[in-house]
């Protein structure tokens, strides 16, 4: 036997495994639907975060309106104090009748001066830390609530 047709007799002798159109068909199309459904999961999830995000997102707008309000009503009053303390001390200083009198209440106004802007230091810093606190509050928890979520799923 020579080796062509040896190899024609194994050819002939190999079954080949029937390819069933059908069973690919419905695999491949469950496939695709498991698809489907998992973009609409993603999808729905994906779309839930966006709200929840707008809703952060207003409510850390309206707050922070609301505190930028007080810190300017606050630096306002600061102001307003701080200009009617040198008026009155224009005053004082225009009464005085001695140079050791306006020595004596430039260095009186200076010291209160001292004293008055560190208290105001401290009240700004006051309203500031807590503007802070209410404006970033909201998206802490978010943030918080999202870590949670992402490590749940």
């Amino acid at each position: 036997m020579s080796k062509t047709a040896k190899t024609a007799e194994t050819i002939e002798n190999v079954e080949f495994p029937s390819f069933d159109a059908s069973k690919a068909t419905d695999q491949i199309r469950a496939f695709a639907e498991k698809g489907v459904e998992q973009s609409k999961e993603a999808y729905a999830k994906l779309k839930n975060g966006a709200e929840e995000t707008q809703k952060v997102l207003e409510s850390t707008y309206e707050t922070a309106k609301t505190v930028s309000g007080d810190l300017s009503l606050k630096a306002i009053a600061i102001l307003r104090a701080n200009a009617e303390a040198g008026f009155s001390h224009l005053e004082a200083l225009v009464g005085a009748k001695t140079l050791s009198e306006v020595v004596e209440l430039q260095t009186s106004f200076l010291r209160k001066r001292v004293e008055m802007a560190v208290e105001q230091a401290k009240d700004f810093q006051s309203v500031a830390s807590k503007a802070v606190e209410d404006v970033s509050k909201p998206v802490k928890t978010a943030f918080e609530k999202a870590i949670k979520d992402a490590k749940a799923a």
